[in-house]
């Protein structure tokens, strides 16, 4: 029997859930549809996001994205590698990227390792 997946850590929603061509989102969401054929929406995991967040945006190593996320660094490097080979996609073909689901739980702000920005305001006080 496999092992169960481990819920990832991480700090906070995106603030935009969708990227894509010009309009591509914001049209399908206006209209309240879907795009017909599902396989052209490229779905990015929240945790996959947050990889993307620590590693690419604040600089942190897989060492210090694992500890942030509560997960192991080979874990933290198949869901980067994951979530890199998404937007190359989404960039190449030209389909609409949407963020969301994914097996995680929002950080409290106390955690080991934690890189949000209230958490940080913490230490320093």
């Amino acid at each position: 029997m496999p092992r169960p997946c481990k819920t990832r850590r991480i700090c906070a929603i995106p603030g935009t859930v969708c990227f894509g061509p010009r309009g591509s989102c914001s049209q399908h969401a206006e209209a309240g549809i879907m795009q017909d054929a599902e396989t052209e929406v490229i779905h990015m995991t929240l945790d996959e996001y947050e990889t993307i967040r620590l590693i690419d945006f604040t600089g942190c190593t897989q060492e210090e994205a694992a500890v942030s996320m509560g997960v192991a660094r080979t874990t933290v490097q198949a869901i980067y590698e994951s979530a890199r080979r998404k937007i190359a996609q989404a960039l190449c073909l030209g389909r609409e990227l949407r963020i969301g689901g994914g097996n995680y739980f929002l950080c409290e702000g106390r955690g080991r390792g934690c890189r949000c920005p209230h958490c940080r305001k913490e230490e320093t006080e």
